[in-house]
């Protein structure tokens, strides 16, 4: 039997009482950012106090920038005291999606990737939605809230940045939410936030990417060796998707003990999600959407042979561990190509 939205959001509401103090986790990037402050309108006046914190060092020049314009308050996960706390929300993950989330026993999920073995007293999953800010913007429209202008520019942002302008997967609800929000966002600050993509310090890893990176049959496949904010590997990846001779684009590069391998591909031809799962699975989290993944795995899970402090040998591994799962490109006669068009020069 299907659920309407006001059963769903009764749900939901009826977890909660004025004696909770909840504290709302994510692991902030716009969506979670911008879905857990729905979530913290949705309980204004019904609990005690609602906190959000982040589990992750923000460090993207598009997030700082969200944070500083809309005036989020948030805390780090490690600065809170959690038995003040006693019922957590996540959105926009799951508890297996970070290490961090360990210890936090979720009174509700809510997110839009793809289902775990996650279990909580109330769980609203939809994988086939673009962004958890859709999901969260029926919340508001069913409870009859009209989102402030900060608030509304968040999911706003946040729709926009997970469907990819909607170019990834969408379903006619994530059109529904943006046109409703469009009319109370701050469009102007939106695209501000937006264009503060890249910090000063991020252009020494293009630099390295475009001169190391390897093109096999319109694969791009980049290693960046250490790298101070995981974020510029999401960045890259995203920019190599630009080029018109790409269809995949993989991007590496070690933090805080772990290597961390971002896909992305055109969707068409498979899914990247479960490219990550076959490729990477075994060895830590991998997971994702047909269009972008991640993988993430500790240093002391890599194969003890494998120079980690060699980029060409550490990207060489990437490429045949990627190929037994994707298959094989056609060798590297796309780099003369690439390098033609792109710098105007003969290999």
């Amino acid at each position: 039997m299907k659920i309407t939205r006001s059963e769903r959001l009764s749900r939901f509401l009826n977890e909660f009482s004025g004696e909770d103090h909840i504290l709302v986790l994510i692991n902030a990037d716009p969506d979670a950012i911008a879905s857990a402050m729905a979530v913290k309108r949705l309980l204004w006046r019904k609990v005690a106090s609602v906190t959000i914190a982040h589990v992750n060092v923000i460090k993207r020049p598009d997030n700082q920038e969200m944070i500083r314009l809309l005036g989020i308050k948030m805390a780090y996960v490690d600065s809170i005291k959690q038995a003040r706390f006693n019922k957590t929300i996540f959105v926009d993950s799951q508890p297996d999606h970070h290490e961090r989330f360990a210890g936090f026993k979720p009174a509700a999920i809510i997110d839009h990737h793809p289902k775990t073995d996650a279990r909580a007293p109330y769980m609203d999953i939809r994988p086939n939605y673009g962004a958890t800010a859709t999901i969260l913007t029926e919340y508001l429209r069913t409870a009859r809230i009209s989102p402030s202008a900060k608030l509304a520019t968040a999911l706003f942002i946040a729709i926009k940045t997970d469907t990819s302008n909607f170019e990834r997967q969408t379903v006619i609800e994530d059109l529904k939410a943006f046109q409703f929000l469009f009319r109370r966002a701050n469009i102007h600050l939106a695209r501000r936030i937006e264009q503060a993509e890249i910090s000063f310090d991020f252009l020494k890893y293009f630099r390295s990417a475009l001169d190391h990176m390897k093109l096999r049959n319109g694969r791009v496949f980049v290693h960046l060796g250490a790298v101070n904010n995981p974020d510029v590997c999401v960045l890259l990846a995203d920019f190599f998707m630009r080029l018109t001779c790409v269809d995949w684009s993989i991007v590496s590069g070690f933090n805080d003990g772990k290597l961390i391998i971002i896909m992305r591909n055109d969707g068409i031809r498979k899914d990247a999600g479960k490219v990550a799962r076959q490729s990477f699975g075994e060895m830590g989290s991998a997971g994702g959407h047909k269009g972008m993944s991640r993988a993430e795995i500790h240093m002391t899970a890599l194969p003890a042979s494998l120079d980690t402090e060699d980029k060409k040998v550490v990207a060489n591994w990437i490429i045949d561990t990627f190929e037994k799962t994707s298959g094989p490109g056609k060798g590297k006669s796309g780099m003369a190509a690439f390098q033609k068009s792109f710098f105007g020069l003969d290999s």
